[in-house]
């Protein structure tokens, strides 16, 4: 029966298109259509992302691993033959999995893959095209793309076939707005399944975090929840926060908007806005200082102090962050008034200041 399905040309797109347009109709039937403030510069690179992604991409990737495998290791294609389909299955995606965490917290830490990274964070709505929203370069660089043509050189073939439409049954979800893990968690009865379900895999909970503007609101984790099929690694490298809510705001704060086409081929077309770090000589200027200061907090009230020393808001976090391994750090304030924060980023008490500024005057 399993080899009869994958006799089926192309059997891997077809039901990757299938997934696509169930989910469509799904996001359709919830009212994601008429609700939607998506711009035509949003649907094209969303949606253009996913035909150019399926239809070039991919394609041409797989076809140069083909061919510099054949040239370089003639007689390696064979090489998977012996082994059963299910472990091939479980070894293509752990090792594609772990590629695209990896590759996915880099777009985050340095700044040129950021800059590739950034378009899928400027979408203010989540829907399922989102998940193919980066810059064209973005793909050609991500390693697991490549591991698909390895793999299948190698005779994984079948396995990435299935793999694939796994992958994006969980992609897809995860970034839909069909949230179907909230009948989940609000059954007390279901609420237990879930919570086995999360620890393994991806829901809309955890990924809609990672789309949350901001740390503030107690519920986003922009700098953290990585996890594209399996949320295993997120946990095992401490980058995972699982919350039971979903964001109220997406996106990125103090966004300049910049024309899509500056966003999907950057760094081959410029920005022209002179405030967007994708425009030419724009730089992220250390704003810190030595003298720490007194400021008004409210108590209740959720912050976020500026580690990096970049944010135009000193001490306090504005995203500039981005693109560093600097995080924010989430406070709240413990009373109404005045409290001494650290502006030079030394100090071994974060946000309150501990004199470590003395040392460098």
């Amino acid at each position: 029966m399993l080899e009869a399905f994958f006799e089926i040309p192309n059997i891997d797109f077809y039901l990757v298109i299938g997934i696509l347009f169930c989910f469509c109709v799904l996001e359709s039937l919830y009212g994601f259509l008429h609700r939607t403030q998506r711009n035509s510069g949003d649907w094209i690179q969303e949606f253009g992302g996913y035909v150019i992604l399926g239809l070039f991409i991919k394609p041409l990737i797989v076809t140069v691993v083909y061919y510099l495998g054949y040239y370089l290791f003639p007689n390696s294609s064979t090489f998977l033959s012996g082994f059963s389909f299910l472990i091939l299955l479980i070894i293509y995606l752990l090792i594609d999995d772990i590629l695209q965490y990896t590759y996915h917290r880099a777009a985050h830490e340095y700044p040129f893959l950021w800059k590739l990274h950034r378009p899928h964070h400027q979408a203010e709505e989540m829907g399922f095209f989102v998940s193919y929203r980066n810059a064209l370069l973005y793909y050609f660089l991500m390693p697991n793309i490549w591991w698909v043509g390895i793999f299948t050189f190698i005779g994984g073939g079948k396995a990435v076939a299935l793999g694939l439409v796994l992958k994006q049954i969980i992609i897809v979800s995860s970034h839909s707005t069909v949230k179907y893990d909230e009948v989940f968690y609000r059954n007390k009865f279901l609420k237990p399944l879930i919570m086995v379900w999360e620890r393994i895999f991806i829901t809309p909970v955890f990924h809609h975090a990672h789309h949350g503007k901001t740390r503030r609101d107690g519920i986003s984790n922009p700098n953290g929840n990585f996890g594209n099929m399996f949320s295993i690694w997120d946990q095992l490298f401490g980058t995972a926060v699982f919350n039971r809510e979903f964001p109220i705001d997406y996106g990125l704060e103090n966004d300049p908007k910049e024309h899509w086409t500056e966003s999907y081929f950057h760094p081959f077309i410029k920005s022209k806005n002179p405030n967007s770090e994708l425009s030419i000589g724009y730089q992220k200027n250390k704003t810190s200082h030595l003298e720490p200061g007194m400021y008004h907090l409210e108590k209740g009230k959720k912050y976020l102090w500026c580690s990096c020393g970049l944010s135009k808001n000193q001490p306090f976090c504005d995203s500039s962050h981005h693109g560093t391994k600097k995080l924010p750090v989430l406070f709240e304030g413990k009373k109404d008034g005045k409290v001494r924060l650290c502006n030079c980023k030394l100090t071994k008490t974060p946000p309150y200041c501990d004199d470590s500024h003395l040392n460098k005057s």
